[in-house]
């Protein structure tokens, strides 16, 4: 990196794992945030995983939310603009910074001997940043994870080096909620002012335009935190009766008609997403649609979508009145689209909050 150059509520049924990404579809965010933000739909995906899964490699961090990753990706890489990211977040062509080898390019006056052996950067002379967060071999070498699971660690795999940036931003036990420590974190990455600045404009932005709500309000503090988590989970596969607060889980047998044994697949159904993402804020939700619109303030259908913010639930059912009957449940992103677990074989991806006939309102947990 730059850094460091210095049906009915059965559908929801089951019993209450590790995250999925490997094999990740490259197109599972390419409306919602993707549209919004304009950051290219895969590496979106791999920046809301990093910032979910650094709560295992650094459980005393807080505060790690997508966009701080992406307002670190857009000032090195503008988010690998212009790159083919494949579905395991391999970047292709390589995204290499100026070689450094003390001659003023990129800004850099002290030469860097080779640290890799050209592993990564493919100069066995001196050193360059590498990936879409511009991260220092030597560097890498501490911080890089293996974010997709598939047992190599790459700075050129997106996943691994969001897992990797978020790491290393989250340093020990930093708290990102608060705006001294976030800057203190930036310019850890870098040690220039006007770099500060430049990434806590992209992150504020992010902030306003990522998820807003039919009111133009912002997901903020843990209905943030829901949102981001349950966008990591885009492309796990829909089981039925599936998962739990720690991840995607095995199902129960069986949707109706028999279209799918969950017991055979490990993932989501419609209300294992969203109990799974509150978990990450402390909220216990119950396991079964129908019985999560009990929970928190009812927004009646009669309402409109306009009346809802980010992170509030979404149900659907016959009656717009009452939870009688209520069949699916999403968590609403704004702009008029939700994350959704949506039916046997399919994956959890973004929807329209249309996607389904029976809007019956939503319920606000937070």
């Amino acid at each position: 990196m730059t850094a460091l150059l210095v049906a009915a509520a059965v559908c929801c049924a089951g019993p209450l794992g590790a995250i999925v990404v490997a094999g990740i579809s490259q197109t599972a965010m390419t409306s919602g945030l993707a549209a919004v933000t304009g950051i290219p739909a895969r590496m979106l995906t791999a920046i809301a995983h990093g910032a979910q899964a650094v709560h295992d490699t650094s459980p005393r961090c807080r505060g790690m939310r997508w966009q701080v990753l992406a307002g670190i990706a857009t000032i090195e890489s503008n988010n690998a603009a212009g790159h083919t990211i494949n579905p395991g977040g391999d970047i292709s062509p390589r995204i290499l910074g100026p070689r450094l080898d003390g001659s003023g390019a990129g800004g850099n006056t002290t030469a860097i001997e080779d640290t890799d052996d050209g592993r990564w950067d493919g100069d066995r002379l001196f050193d360059r940043a590498v990936g879409p967060f511009q991260f220092l071999p030597a560097t890498f070498a501490t911080y890089g994870r293996d974010g997709n699971r598939d047992g190599r660690i790459d700075p050129h795999n997106a996943d691994d080096a969001a897992l990797a940036a978020a790491t290393y931003l989250c340093g020990d036990g930093r708290d990102l909620t608060n705006e001294d420590q976030l800057r203190d974190a930036v310019y850890s990455y870098n040690h220039s002012t006007a770099y500060v600045t430049d990434v806590l404009g992209a992150i504020h932005r992010y902030d306003t335009t990522g998820t807003t709500g039919g009111g133009g309000a912002a997901a903020t503090g843990d209905a943030r935190t829901v949102v981001a988590a349950a966008l990591a989970q885009q492309g796990v596969r829909y089981s039925w009766g599936g998962g739990n607060a720690t991840g995607p889980a095995p199902g129960i047998c069986c949707s109706p008609g028999q279209h799918q044994d969950g017991r055979q697949i490990v993932g989501f159904d419609c209300s294992g997403l969203t109990l799974y993402a509150y978990a990450q804020v402390g909220v216990s939700l119950p396991r079964l649609a129908q019985d999560q619109a009990s929970v928190g303030r009812r927004i009646p259908a009669s309402a409109g979508y306009g009346a809802l913010r980010p992170g509030d639930l979404v149900f659907y059912g016959p009656n717009p009145h009452g939870n009688a009957g209520i069949h699916h449940v999403g968590i609403y992103l704004g702009n008029g689209q939700m994350i959704n677990a949506p039916k046997p074989g399919t994956r959890v991806r973004i929807d329209p909050l249309t996607a389904l006939p029976d809007y019956a309102g939503g319920a606000r947990i937070l």
